[in-house]
């Protein structure tokens, strides 16, 4: 079965309650004081997307290991190929919800900087309908413009991104979470 990844899909209500089944299962291995956070395009009602449900967990560079081994033992595996591995070490996994595979995408977050800019994204998507409205269009457009490749997907949204965290910066009032 051919599983096309850059695709765009309609926000789903599912999404949230897919995360917090992920979160409960993430929370009960690593334990209750993890700072985890549901982020990327899954994370705003109505934004739509690949689907792909995307974690945030501020990890410690102390407990990066013992983190992958915890999450390995849930499914997850660990990719040390991903981009950004220097800022996050990025686990995957598939799952069946409604008979509809699924992706959750968990990245284990080892710099302040790199955190804040998750959040501060995904806060700006939600209370901004205009930058969402940009955002959908060129996600759209990437996915038919990716031909399935991550680095090409990537690229296109890349201007978009750094468009709308420039206007978050300076329209958010917004303290870090460092």
């Amino acid at each position: 079965m051919t599983f096309n990844k850059y695709k765009f899909v309609r926000y789903s209500k599912e999404y949230p309650k897919l995360y917090k089944k992920e979160e409960a299962k993430i929370k009960k291995i690593l334990g209750n004081n993890v700072n985890i956070e549901h982020v990327g395009s899954t994370s705003v009602p109505s934004l739509g997307g690949k689907g792909i449900i995307d974690i945030a967990i501020r990890t410690p560079k102390s407990k990066i290991n013992y983190y992958i081994n915890k999450l390995n033992k849930i499914g997850y595996k660990f990719n040390p190929e991903h981009p950004g591995t220097n800022k996050s070490k990025f686990l995957q996994r598939r799952i069946i919800s409604k008979g509809k595979e699924r992706r959750i995408h968990v990245h284990l977050v080892l710099n302040n900087a790199f955190w804040d800019t998750f959040i501060i994204f995904r806060d700006y998507l939600k209370k901004s309908k205009k930058a969402r409205d940009e955002y959908v269009k060129i996600k759209k457009k990437a996915a038919v413009y990716s031909k399935q490749e991550g680095k090409r997907y990537r690229a296109y949204k890349e201007r978009c991104i750094l468009n709308i965290m420039k206007k978050a910066k300076e329209n958010i009032k917004w303290t870090s979470h460092s």
